[in-house]
């Protein structure tokens, strides 16, 4: 795998734990325990090859709608995941950063966010970014909320001042976007940053996702031609060939 065409940003939506769970007659926490061992090996995976930034999609801020037993229970686990992986984050030289609404997040989980994020601030290997209680327009009202509240003014907005404003301010934006479970949707994820990610959609329930398949997705975004809105070169010769090009 050819190292100048690693993605240096990959986002991941984490789907299918709850019918993981379900599909084999266990209680849906059985299947938010088998996703967060997950998350371990596809980072350590991805730090491996030479991904920067992972970024992954824990608990959306419309998660707090679920069932309050199942939401107790993932905060449970992430309060746990957080404790017993500190260790290998300073190992592995992973970077711990949350991203989304912490006023929305229990007060012991969110002093356990800032203790990690403070700990591992230094680790350079990969930034491991975590999405809780997040929302892409959350995110948006919240920057725009704090670009007024900066004092900037109207004819100041730049994207790049929106983008220093937003949750993932440092980062690059995501060059891939992974979602498993077979569903093809953002779901309010990186919205924003996305705008020109390629997607890779895979009907894996995040459980059973592997580094094989991360390497498979990683190998088709290699294949892509990424334009950025702009004609590829080989299209220069369109006009002098008499072909009209319509893109």
């Amino acid at each position: 795998m050819e190292k100048r065409t690693i993605p240096r940003h990959i986002g991941i939506i984490m789907d299918g734990n709850g019918r993981w769970a379900e599909m084999r007659g266990l209680p849906r926490f059985e299947g938010h325990k088998r996703g967060v061992e997950r998350v371990k090996e596809i980072s350590e995976a991805a730090s491996g090859i030479g991904v920067e930034v992972l970024s992954i999609y824990a608990f959306s801020i419309e998660n707090w709608m679920r069932p309050e037993d199942e939401v107790s229970v993932i905060m449970g686990l992430l309060e746990s995941s957080l404790k017993g992986e500190f260790i290998n984050f300073m190992k592995e030289g992973i970077r711990f950063r949350a991203i989304g609404n912490r006023d929305k997040l229990p007060e012991n989980i969110r002093a356990i966010i800032e203790g990690v994020e403070q700990a591992t601030e230094k680790n350079n290997k990969l930034i491991l970014q975590c999405a809780l209680s997040y929302g892409g327009r959350d995110e948006i009202i919240r920057a725009v909320r704090k670009a007024l509240d900066s004092g900037l003014k109207s004819e100041d907005i730049t994207e790049e001042r929106i983008s220093g404003f937003l949750d993932t301010a440092g980062t690059p934006d995501p060059d891939l976007i992974i979602r498993t479970s077979g569903e093809q949707r953002l779901s309010n994820f990186l919205l924003w940053q996305s705008a020109y990610s390629e997607f890779y959609f895979t009907n894996t329930l995040w459980p059973d996702f592997t580094k094989e398949e991360m390497l498979e997705a990683i190998h088709e975004y290699q294949m892509r031609d990424r334009r950025f809105g702009k004609v590829a070169s080989h299209h220069s010769s369109d006009l002098s060939t008499g072909v009209r090009s319509v893109f």
